[in-house]
């Protein structure tokens, strides 16, 4: 295993210098400092919340039961399985006035 000691790319250097203790006490986050530095409304477009965005019309985590047969047959077609249940469900889905 290599000890940080013989890494070249770990060592502080002219354009990377290591951090003092007062300099990692003044610090602060980058959201603090980026509306100063690049202008208003750059934390909006930058920062984003975790994970994927959400959709505007997001499905819905159910649980169904299935006959083992019928979810056999689907899961033998392969990728995108669930899709054509849910299409084949749109298709015979009910309307009702509104």
């Amino acid at each position: 295993m290599n000890s940080s000691k013989a890494n070249p790319a770990s060592q502080p250097d002219d354009e990377n210098p290591e951090w003092t203790a007062q300099e990692i006490q003044q610090a602060r986050p980058a959201a603090d400092v980026l509306e100063a530095v690049f202008g208003p409304g750059t934390s909006k477009i930058v920062l984003r919340g975790r994970g994927r965005p959400n959709k505007p019309d997001r499905k819905v985590n159910q649980t169904l039961r299935l006959d083992p047969d019928v979810l056999r047959a689907y899961r033998q077609q392969g990728s995108g399985w669930q899709a054509r249940i849910n299409q084949v469900l749109r298709e015979h889905m009910p309307q009702y006035p509104s």
